[in-house]
Parts: C-alpha cells; structure tokens; sequence
C-alpha cells in the first residue's frame, strides 16, 4: 500500500514552494476594527461561551451576529438582520438549542455533537438558511470550532486545567492532533514527545473590538464576567472600481484573571476581492495577528488555491482543497465565511449618479 504524504509534511505549500518558516509565533494583535466605510455592509458575530457549575459543568454558549448597512451619507447604521442562538452544551454535545427569531427545527439538533458532522446535520435542518446565508447559519456553523476552542479559555485561569479527565484520555485526544492541520504537521515544533502538542501556546492581550470612534461598528458585546471564551468575527463589503472588496477578521479569545485586557490565542484578518456580480472570489489575502505556534503562519500561503471558486461553494470547497496539514482550522473557517458575502453585497447601496 502507497502512503501519500502530504505536501506540508515535506515543508511545501499546495502549489510545491516551500512553507515560509518562522522563528516564533505571531504576536501582532489587530487592534479595534476599522471605521465602518460609508456605503458598506458589515456582519459582526460573537460566540460567548460561560461555565456557571465550573470547567467541568455544562457549557453555555450565547451566539449572536448582526448585519448592517452604512449609507454613502455616513452616520447611523441601519441593521438589515439579526439572530440569537442559546445552546446548552455537554462535552460538546448540543444538549438544547433555540434561537431569536425563533426556529422550531433547530430542536432537531439536540443530541448532534458540536464537531464536523454538525454541519451535515444543519444543512438538513436549515437547509434554506444556508442557502441565503443568514447570520443564524454563521454562528450555528461556528458551533464546531468554538466548541473545540473554548475550553483553553480555562488555561487562563489555572495551571491544572485537565486535571478534570483521566491522564490516559488526555493523551489519547492529544495524539490525535498531529496531521489535524498546519500547525501540527509532522515535524512540528508545537508537537513534543509522541507527537502530543506542547502546552504553552502562544497568546496575546488585545484591546476591545469596537472601535472607540464607532460604538455602533458591532452588535453589544457584554462582560460575561469570570472565565468566560469569545469568537468573535467581522465581515466588511462594499463595492469599488467595478468590484467586490471584502476585509475580514476573526478572534478567539479569553477573558483575564486580573480583570484587565482579554487575550487572544488565534487572530487572522482577510482581505479578498469578488467580481461585480458577487459570484466568485478573485483574490484572497490573510495576515496572521494572533496564534500559538510558530508553524501556524505558513496557513496563508495556501488560500490562493480558493481563487476562482464561487462564493456560494466555499464552505465545502475549503474542507476539501485546504483539509489536514494544507490548512488552519481558525483560517478555513474565515474563508468558510465568505460565502455570505453574496447576501451582504445583495444589500449595498447604489451610489448616486449625481
């Protein structure tokens, strides 16, 4: 039997170059989000994630995401959609969900575990909201990867952050994490020992998302208060010389002991380009701010394989191009989320003639 070894493996990207190689992690926090561009569509979402019963309990999960229209006069923003999401969560298992406004099929997710086969699950449910790209779709499939994320919200917080699970469980879910993504592809230095990821991942302190020029630039965030995770993104499209511009970015963070800034362990900011019609995407530039290891940078050098594939195919088309060690989990998932874009771009203004 022929093994194939993939290319990240060999230190090349998809294209056959090599993977740019870096001497520490990223540590380049991206700062407030800029000021909203007159005649622009923005969606903002947030995934909050709370243990009241401790890091052992039941996971409380607040989702919520907004969309926005700035006129070409500038001022006010007119929200054109907004979706809540509450989920009660159990090791990842979904163990209630509704949402505001409400859905009554999403009841048919109880049960579902919080991973990639959800999003099987969610098309078939709200096979029509994945269609027009609606917020709730955004954050229901966002689910995943802020399930697997959450829990290093704890790390923050005590140094004995597994002591809760069985040492040999532990380890067995750690080895399975080689090959999982860029990251941790073989050969790694964010892998020790036995292929099981190093503990000390590289995190930052970042300022509020908002913009202390434009409150309104986001839907309300809140101080969830103790330990507490946060992903949170943001999607900016307007239209310029002909075409579709897109600026994008994407956070996961955890609130801080002292009380003081919020630390992040994953930053990406996307720049990209669509044609006029919002059909395909033209061009696709990520800058890492945030991440834990040194390997996870060389993520970006891949995503120009997504140039040319319609918008409206991202979400499956990424899994396949940029799966296992070609991709990044966090940036996937951003350029997952473009294919929304088509619905914000749906609802720019039309500039005047005069």
């Amino acid at each position: 039997m022929v093994i194939e070894v993939e290319p990240a493996a060999l230190g090349l990207s998809l294209a056959g170059t090599p993977l740019p190689v870096f001497d520490h992690a990223p540590n380049n926090p991206m700062g407030a989000s800029p000021l909203r561009r007159p005649g622009s569509t923005r969606r903002t979402s947030s995934i909050d994630v709370t243990w009241p019963d401790g890091r052992d309990g039941v996971a409380v999960l607040a989702a919520d995401a907004r969309d926005i229209l700035t006129p070409f006069s500038g001022g006010a923003p007119q929200i054109l959609a907004q979706d809540h999401a509450d989920v009660l969560a159990d090791h990842r298992v979904i163990r209630t969900i509704s949402s505001i406004p409400p859905r009554p099929a999403l009841a048919q997710l109880a049960g579902a575990r919080a991973g990639g086969h959800l999003r099987s699950a969610l098309d078939a449910v709200l096979h029509e909201e994945r269609i027009a790209g609606t917020p709730l779709y955004l954050l229901l499939d966002d689910l995943a990867g802020a399930t697997l994320v959450a829990g290093w919200a704890w790390s923050r917080w005590t140094k004995d952050w597994y002591s809760g699970l069985p040492k040999e469980e532990i380890e067995a879910h750690l080895r399975q994490m080689e090959g999982i993504c860029i990251g941790f592809r073989p050969g790694s230095s964010a892998l020790g020992a036995g292929g099981i990821p190093r503990p000390d991942q590289n995190a930052t302190r970042v300022v509020p998302l908002q913009h202390p020029d434009d409150p309104d630039g986001w839907h309300p965030l809140l101080d969830r208060g103790g330990t507490n995770f946060r992903r949170a993104r943001r999607i900016d499209v307007w239209r310029e010389d002909g075409l579709i511009h897109i600026d994008s970015a994407f956070q996961d963070s955890a609130s801080a002991p002292d009380g003081g800034q919020r630390i992040a362990v994953h930053e990406y900011r996307l720049t990209a380009t669509a044609d006029g019609d919002a059909t395909t995407l033209l061009s696709a530039v990520a800058t890492a701010g945030t991440l834990p290891y040194a390997e996870c940078p060389a993520a970006p050098t891949n995503i120009s394989a997504m140039v040319g594939t319609p918008l409206r195919d991202l979400r499956q088309a990424v899994l396949l191009t940029l799966r296992k060690t070609a991709g990044c989990t966090h940036l996937n998932d951003a350029v997952r989320a473009l294919a929304e874009v088509p619905r914000l771009a749906a609802a720019l203004p039309v500039a005047s003639a005069n």
